[in-house]
């Protein structure tokens, strides 16, 4: 896993898990890998790994179940999808049409013909 300078790295972890769980290679109610495991997988430091797993943790993402490891919540696909769309409509669209408007491109230019 690459990583960006710019972005604290367990929030890129989060971020790489929430994509995995979207695509369905990490399905609900699925074990994940333990922290230690992770950490070597993507060559981070195990607490880094475990800053990722509380945060998605309280988010309601992931869950834990002691002494057997951390897995998809139920209804994790759906809490992701809502989150990213809303993050997505908020910060993402306004940000395209701003530049869309700074270019001098006509909206009509851009859909199918």
């Amino acid at each position: 896993m690459e990583f960006d300078n710019n972005r604290p790295i367990y929030l890129q972890i989060c971020d790489a898990i929430c994509e995995r769980i979207l695509n369905g290679e990490l399905e609900e109610e699925n074990r994940i890998p333990s922290v230690r495991d992770y950490g070597a997988e993507i060559e981070v430091n195990p607490n880094t790994v475990m800053r990722s797993y509380e945060k998605l943790t309280s988010d309601g993402l992931i869950y834990n179940r002691r002494g057997i490891g951390y897995f998809i919540c139920p209804d994790a696909r759906k809490r992701v999808l809502e989150a990213q769309r809303k993050e997505f409509m908020e910060k993402d669209v306004p940000e395209f049409f701003r530049r869309m408007e700074l270019l001098g491109i006509d909206p009509e230019s851009i859909l199918p013909k």
